[in-house]
């Protein structure tokens, strides 16, 4: 069986931080989150452009800090396009490769909903 090394929460926060940032956003790290019945303290966030990502590792013990009301009340502020948050866990992507492009389509799919791809 092959045994996949998990990214630590700095290297997965520093490969997201560093996407956003190519594809210009101005990312503010560590910034707590709280709006409606939503809040947790948010990995990268650009509060002008609203889009931000939240990477949660076992390390961290950041992986019930949304809970999956919020989870749910913060997909239907994405399908409202309110905001776009890309929520990660450690176990979703094998490599930073993988991170960064799971990253880059989140992104496409933000231009696209609003209408700058």
């Amino acid at each position: 069986m092959l045994s996949v090394a998990m990214l630590s929460e700095s290297a997965g926060c520093a490969i997201l931080a560093d996407v956003f940032r190519k594809r210009g956003y101005a990312v503010a790290e560590n910034v707590d989150f709280h709006e409606g019945d939503v809040a947790f303290n948010i990995d990268g966030w650009d509060a002008r452009r609203r889009v931000g990502f939240e990477y949660r590792t076992t390390e961290s013990a950041d992986k019930k800090d949304l809970t999956d009301d919020e989870l749910i009340a913060l997909a239907k502020r994405m399908e409202l396009g309110e905001l776009f948050i890309f929520v990660i866990d450690d176990e979703g992507a094998d490599d930073d490769d993988e991170l960064r492009e799971y990253a880059e389509r989140f992104l496409d799919e933000v231009a696209r909903r609003r209408g700058n791809a």
